[in-house]
């Protein structure tokens, strides 16, 4: 069944457009609003006869806006159906969400922000090994995950300052099972949840799957509004809040021991169990900061369910996560997972364990190379795209970065003509916006970031140019051929 929306909820949405020509206003606002997300890909718009009404319009005004719409690719008639949205480079460019990209010999692929393994890997995949024969007479299922895995990583909340038992970590296929498992196990269908926007948008699917009402808490470029964050939680009473306080996902900030503070008391007050995913946690880039990172946020949030990762640490092949929560919701998380999965891949695990023991040797090299990646990026962008606003995070894998317009999308749409695949700033929205925004990340070579970023300008070169004869066009139109105003 297609999607609706109605001509009323359009005529909201679209506010007081520009009327003159009042057709091109309108299909300019419906532009932003399909680009932005706040009317889905694949909805079916409102008839023509039916949004003249809504807009107190011409039927020739709606007529030629849907035109515009098709012409410039966010619009798709389809006989006896109606008129459906769409956007420039078709659905599988949204679906795609923040997977690994088309691929091919020229394309430089940033949408998915991963980085390739780290010295050591194979070395860790031997001695795992030779520790696999101890683990082959059993079933080879572990809910929990394997013993040796669970102490290391309770090990290492202890050493952060969250004193942790083996039996309170769960090991996991990856940071988005971990997500999965928690919806299931502490939500409930029209319950509502607290998620930051912009985010990670698979975390965001995760929540949404188990039946939870997502209700969006704004995360600025320059840091998060405790204040509207606490006022979010005070009006909603939510179940769960899903915070990322670790190098945010797409922002890259990072909460302060303060701030986890008073977080944590605005919690308690609404009795909300909080979701901290820490799969940033290791990726600390200034100067000192690896040992001085604030304590965990479940280190100030009774109760807090925290998700961990190797992918972003370590490598992304391992798709080894995990969940650390207090001892008394262990027997409700087993109960999630196994509707899920029996448990990770054992070999891995060891491997993961493996590298955990030398963290000290492998981390500080993985840094090194992030580090020269983020400067090489932060270079390129700001030599090519001297526009676009962004600040330096200290850590994590990506810059977040502000358009002068919102052009995100079709600047996105356009690089990947041109060879480069980059998110654009919707895709981490929760209830639409951010279409002036667009996520580099800095996880390849600092010679191919230098490239790609070339590549990047040259989409917004040509997508700004359009854009900016489009509304020269539009100005033209209304000053008619003698300079005086048209009235139509």
């Amino acid at each position: 069944m297609s999607r609706l929306i109605s001509a009323q909820r359009v005529a909201t949405l679209v506010g007081d457009f520009p009327r003159s020509p009042a057709y091109l206003g309108l299909a300019d606002s419906l532009r932003v609003l399909i680009g932005d997300g706040r009317i889905g890909v694949g909805v079916r718009l409102p008839s023509e006869r039916e949004l003249t009404g809504a807009l107190d319009v011409s039927r020739t005004t709606v007529t030629r806006a849907y035109e515009v719409l098709r012409e410039s690719g966010y619009a798709d008639a389809r006989r006896g159906s109606g008129t459906f949205t769409v956007v420039p480079g078709g659905q599988r460019r949204q679906d795609r969400a923040l997977m690994p990209g088309p691929g091919g010999d020229d394309v430089i692929d940033l949408n998915c922000a991963a980085h390739s393994a780290p010295p050591g890997l194979v070395e860790a995949y031997q001695r795992a090994t030779d520790e696999l024969p101890a683990y082959l007479s059993g079933p080879g299922y572990f809910p929990l995950g394997v013993p040796v895995l669970q102490a290391r990583i309770a090990a290492a909340y202890d050493a952060r300052g969250l004193p942790t038992l083996p039996e309170q970590v769960m090991v996991t296929a990856g940071a988005l099972a971990a997500a999965s498992i928690v919806a299931q196990a502490f939500t409930a269908p029209g319950e509502r949840a607290v998620v930051e926007s912009p985010t990670y948008p698979n975390a965001t699917q995760a929540v949404r799957q188990a039946g939870a009402r997502i209700v969006a808490a704004d995360v600025d470029p320059d840091g998060w509004d405790l204040d509207a964050l606490s006022a979010t939680l005070r009006q909603t009473s939510p179940r769960l809040a899903y915070l990322i306080p670790d190098f945010q996902n797409p922002t890259g900030h990072l909460m302060s021991d303060a701030q986890r503070e008073e977080v944590a008391g605005a919690l308690a007050r609404t009795r909300t169990t909080v979701v901290a995913d820490e799969a940033h946690h290791a990726l600390a880039l200034a100067p000192g900061l690896a040992d001085a990172m604030p304590r965990p946020l479940a280190a100030y949030a009774e109760g807090a369910i925290t998700i961990g990762s190797a992918s972003k640490s370590y490598w992304g092949g391992l798709r080894l996560g995990w969940v650390r929560a207090p001892l008394a919701d262990m027997d409700r998380l087993v109960q999630a997972r196994i509707g899920l999965d029996l448990g990770a891949p054992v070999l891995e695990q060891l491997v993961l364990a493996d590298l955990m023991d030398r963290a000290d040797e492998v981390l500080p090299v993985h840094r090194e190379r992030l580090v020269a990646g983020r400067d090489a990026l932060v270079a390129a962008v700001r030599e090519h795209l001297p526009q676009w606003r962004f600040r330096v995070p200290d850590g994590g894998l990506a810059l977040w970065c502000e358009l002068p317009e919102p052009l995100g999308t079709a600047t996105t749409v356009e690089a990947e003509r041109r060879g480069v695949v980059v998110a654009p700033g919707p895709l981490f929205a929760v209830e639409g916006g951010l279409d002036r925004f667009v996520r580099i990340p800095w996880t390849t070579s600092p010679e191919t970031l230098t490239e790609a970023v070339r590549r990047l300008a040259a989409a917004w070169d040509h997508v700004s140019t359009d854009a900016a004869r489009t509304a020269s066009g539009r100005a033209a139109s209304q000053r008619g051929g003698t300079g005086r105003v048209m009235v139509a």
